[in-house]
């Protein structure tokens, strides 16, 4: 779990990720990631593992990614780009705050659920991550509240201090009831009725 051959207290940076070639590597990385959580989860991904189907040496994993934490959670972080990418380009469909924020959950636990060996090793990254995976975890959870904001107020500028508070306690249940569908001590009906109760009560007009 902890770091190899050229650790440090976090993967590369935008700035140091400057070459396409930088960026290609990186892309392959996660990509390998991806594939092999996939398949099997989050003890199927082995650094080692990973460098071989990414074609890449083992000491340049560790370049880019110092730990299997830092890769998974970096994995993480890139599939909520590609969500929030989704959600600028097309709204999200409701007529109320609490209908859009619902309705984006509920896709976003849909695709999860698709692929529950890769929910699992992506959601035991993110509980298992410390201090040194700071700036990725940071990372996840403005996206989350990019996302969650934008759908309760489409319209507006930016979100205020308390649109964005509200969404940081709905990204907390809704990690919570995760956690407990990954865990199998809920199943995916109850998931959904736990935030419907939670944003019901979060964004009561």
């Amino acid at each position: 779990m902890g770091g190899g051959p050229g650790s440090r207290a976090s993967s590369l940076t935008a700035e140091e990720l400057g070459s396409p070639a930088q960026r290609d590597r990186r892309r392959r990385i996660l990509d390998a990631t991806i594939a092999l959580a996939s398949g099997g989860g989050f003890d199927a991904v082995q650094m080692r593992t990973v460098a071989e189907r990414a074609d890449v040496a083992l000491g340049t994993l560790y370049r880019y990614f110092p730990s299997k934490i830092h890769l998974l959670v970096s994995a993480l972080a890139r599939e909520f780009e590609r969500a929030e990418a989704v959600t600028l380009e097309k709204p999200v469909p409701g007529a109320t705050a609490q209908e859009r924020v619902m309705c984006l959950l509920g896709r976003t636990n849909a695709n999860l659920q698709r692929d529950p060996h890769l929910t699992e090793a992506l959601t035991r990254a993110f509980m298992f991550a410390d201090a040194t995976v700071q700036d990725e975890i940071r990372t996840v959870g403005a996206l989350l509240t990019s996302m969650l904001t934008r759908a309760m107020r489409p319209d507006a500028a930016g979100p205020t201090a308390e649109d964005a508070a509200i969404a940081r306690v709905i990204i907390d249940v809704w990690l919570s009831a995760l956690v407990g569908w990954v865990t199998g001590r809920s199943s995916a009906d109850e998931v959904t009725e736990h935030m419907d109760v939670a944003v019901r009560l979060l964004l009561r007009d």
